[in-house]
């Protein structure tokens, strides 16, 4: 599954990419009709709170509307209309561009701090970030479980 979160749902983008969802976000200029068409043509899923864009023609076919704020209902409200798993492959996926990481290699494991070398790394190929199981994973990773509990009731 492919989504598009409009620039309101910024954080809720974030929290799908950790999920391992291809989520990208509009670029700054994109008008609302661009985003509609750039979610049709890539197949995408356009996630909004915006009831503007319900206006568009055939948006029934490509927008699923949000009405809850808080992160938290978002992710309830989502997970119902769009059966969103999670756990779907967490930590798969670069956090600011959406590229699907890779592993690290050899030559580059220079760049982490020492402790961490001998854990599996990735990278991000588009941005170059580098990626580890440190305690921000293993917050995120419990918050992504949270989630799950959420959804489940």
């Amino acid at each position: 599954m492919k989504l598009l979160c409009d620039a309101m749902l910024k954080g809720l983008a974030r929290w799908l990419r950790a999920a391992g969802y291809d989520t990208e976000l509009p670029r700054p200029d994109e008008s609302d009709r661009d985003i509609i068409e750039r979610a049709r043509h890539e197949g995408r899923w356009l996630v909004t709170r915006d009831r503007k864009l319900l206006e568009f023609r055939h948006a029934d076919e490509t927008v699923r509307h949000l009405q809850a704020n808080s992160l938290d209902d978002c992710v309830v409200e989502l997970s119902a209309r769009l059966s969103i798993d999670w756990q779907y492959r967490p930590f798969s996926r670069c956090l600011l561009c959406n590229r699907p990481l890779e592993p690290v290699p050899e030559a580059r494991r220079e760049a982490v701090p020492v402790d961490v070398r001998d854990q599996a790394l990735w990278q991000c190929p588009a941005c170059g970030r580098l990626y580890w199981e440190g305690s921000h994973v293993r917050r995120m990773r419990h918050r992504l479980e949270d989630f799950t509990r959420k959804i489940r009731g």
